[in-house]
């Protein structure tokens, strides 16, 4: 049995499992209040067999909203006792996760000033916060003390106070931001002290989300000085989970899949260490692979591992690894764990549509089994076809290629995304474990009227006249299209992860690349992921000429034509090749039920996403 499924003692209670799900954003509360929908979240994942639950950070003190639907600890005394109720069942350990952002949060909802240890402005925001005085710092404590007996009042099995990268105590700790004379300043890991002795008066389990490398050695906490912290600290809290990152460094504590995953793995050894056994520590860090968080564990690196987004993707996850089940992968995209954009979304998976929605009715168990064609292989068609051949249906799936996965197998290939692959992996061996019978390099053109499309996607419009020369869509090169000698001009009028993605590879392979885009500032959709200064960083770190706020308006053998988009100035620039990654079209074969590209060409969330439903919809008789 491997260990993460073994149980661990904790301030003598017991958890199932040494897997953590530790504190994030969801967007689930209904204003600043945990909601049901918080509630069958977490039970979800106490069912799949999560050893420690950590909620959501609530702040502590009213003068920190940090976003729109950020819990305020004052008002989750009810959320919280749901919560326990739900999950103790179960066996979870459920702690309330604690915290206030400080000089990183937002003045936007609460209209006052941000509270920091001195007057630095944010490296982030720009936005100069106040100093905190006696009254302030005094306030902050007895937040952190109320919070914690109200977590205790309320069932919980004790709290995880939040020194990480988006915290108040942090910005205490750090030389960084605290500039103060007085003995907070001296002594910067007082007010922590404080904060953790007055939350210890409440009983229960007390853990300690600690930034133990600030990236910014030059004044910013180290992972040595981190070490002698954390020692000190030890006989403070249960157990410690070191991260990186600060305001200097705002990805690194979620990093996407660019980064490989147990990046923490070498801190969290080093904490291990200088704590040497007077507390527990859980490794942190990426960490979505079950052979990889034992190996952590037989190694001595921690005693838990977290796996937070690991379980967003798979709430099953502990349950399946003791079955001997394939859990479903995590790819550390990003794309809808992360819930920070101005778009305001809740919490989601792109492999598992279901997470964050866990209060909307899905059918359960098998229906009358019927024979259900799918048409397409891509990630909706293989969604479509696993999920009907689980209720019991008996499922063909053809496929004109001779592969499955489609456009995510495709996809997998742009730089840095191989872990796309993984997905298409899992959704193909689920289909053959499942006994739908899959036939490949069959094209149909006779649809019947009971069955699921899901062809996805042609190439779609250009515009730019072509005079000569080569241009490729970005498909036909990622299924093996050969370039020509010479510079290529990556066009990108979508400015998502794909054109980066494939000027990265062009540059990764000594081509010299430029890409193009309307926008001033290349890639302007990987913001809502929060990934777009690493991969600007990424594209200027590969010699990417960056031909911003221009437009491709002609094609020529030898050379392009750009034009600004502010001025209508051209000019040339000298090109072997065009690579085409604009948007694509649905591909046309009819039929009334369809999902995913054939629909709109989208992301592989929505097209697994309509592949479910368009398999529920079937099974429970709507389409006929």
């Amino acid at each position: 049995m491997s260990p993460i499924t073994d149980p661990i003692e904790i301030a003598g209670r017991t958890a199932p499992s040494r897997v953590l799900f530790g504190p994030h954003e969801t967007n689930l509360a209904r204003g600043r209040v945990l909601s049901d929908r918080h509630v069958a979240y977490y039970a979800a994942r106490a069912a799949g067999g999560a050893g420690v639950i950590v909620t959501e950070t609530a702040s502590v003190h009213d003068s920190d909203w940090p976003y729109e639907r950020a819990p305020l600890a004052a008002l989750c005394g009810p959320g919280w006792s749901s919560t326990v109720d739900a999950c103790r069942p179960h066996g979870t350990l459920v702690l309330a996760g604690l915290g206030h952002t400080g000089s990183q949060g937002s003045s936007a909802f609460g209209q006052s000033a941000l509270w920091a240890p001195s007057r630095v402005p944010d490296v982030a925001s720009r936005e100069l916060p106040m100093e905190m005085e006696d009254d302030e710092i005094n306030a902050l404590v007895a937040g952190f003390r109320d919070s914690a007996a109200l977590a205790a009042e309320s069932g919980m099995d004790g709290v995880e106070i939040d020194a990480g990268q988006y915290s108040l105590l942090r910005q205490f700790s750090s030389g960084l931001t605290n500039q103060r004379g007085d003995e907070y300043g001296t002594d910067k890991s007082r007010l922590l002290r404080e904060v953790l002795g007055a939350v210890r008066e409440s009983g229960g389990i007390v853990g300690l989300r600690l930034s133990c490398d600030e990236l910014a050695p030059w004044a910013g906490l180290t992972p040595e000085q981190a070490a002698v912290l954390a020692r000190d600290l030890a006989e403070l809290v249960d157990y410690l989970v070191p991260v990186r990152g600060s305001a200097m460094s705002a990805s690194a504590t979620r990093p996407d899949l660019h980064t490989e995953p147990g990046f923490n793995l070498d801190l969290c050894r080093r904490i291990t260490e200088a704590v040497e056994g007077r507390t527990l520590t859980a490794l942190q860090g990426s960490v979505v692979d079950p052979a990889q968080a034992r190996q952590a564990l037989d190694d001595g690196v921690a005693n838990l591992v977290e796996m937070t987004r690991a379980q967003i993707a798979e709430p099953e996850l502990v349950a399946k690894v003791r079955a001997g089940a394939q859990p479903r992968p995590c790819v550390l995209s990003n794309q809808k764990c992360r819930v920070r954009d101005n778009r305001n979304p809740i919490v989601s998976c792109i492999g598992e549509p279901h997470s964050g929605h866990e209060t909307e009715d899905v059918a359960d168990g098998h229906d009358a089994p019927r024979d259900v064609l799918v048409i397409g292989g891509g990630p909706a068609g293989l969604e479509a076809a696993r999920v009907l051949a689980l209720r019991g249906h008996r499922v063909e799936l053809r496929e004109r290629t001779d592969r499955l996965g489609g456009m995510l197998r495709l996809a997998a290939n742009v730089g840095g995304r191989a872990r796309l692959g993984k997905l298409a992996d899992w959704l193909e061996s689920e289909v053959h474990r499942l006994g739908v019978t899959v036939r490949t390099g069959v094209e149909v053109t006779d649809v019947p009227h009971d069955a699921i499309v899901a062809t996805g996607s042609v190439a779609g419009p250009r515009n730019y006249a072509v005079h000569g020369g080569t241009v490729v869509d970005v498909v036909d090169l990622l299924a093996g299209a050969q370039l020509p000698d010479g510079p290529i001009v990556v066009a990108d009028p979508v400015g998502d992860f794909v054109g980066v993605g494939i000027a990265e590879l062009l540059a990764s392979q000594g081509k010299a690349t430029t890409i193009v885009s309307q926008d001033q500032v290349v890639g302007t959709q990987l913001a809502l992921t929060g990934d777009l200064a690493d991969a600007n960083t990424r594209l200027q770190q590969a010699g990417v000429t960056l031909a911003k706020r221009s437009l491709l308006r002609e094609v020529y053998a030898g050379h392009v034509v750009l034009e600004d988009v502010f001025t209508a100035e051209r000019r040339e620039l000298e090109c072997a090749a065009v690579v085409h990654c604009g948007h694509r079209l649905p591909d046309t074969l009819p039929g009334p039920h369809r999902a995913g590209d054939c629909v709109a060409p989208r992301t592989v969330h929505e097209a697994i996403l309509e592949g479910r439903r368009a398999a529920m919809a079937i099974s429970a008789g709507a389409l006929v």
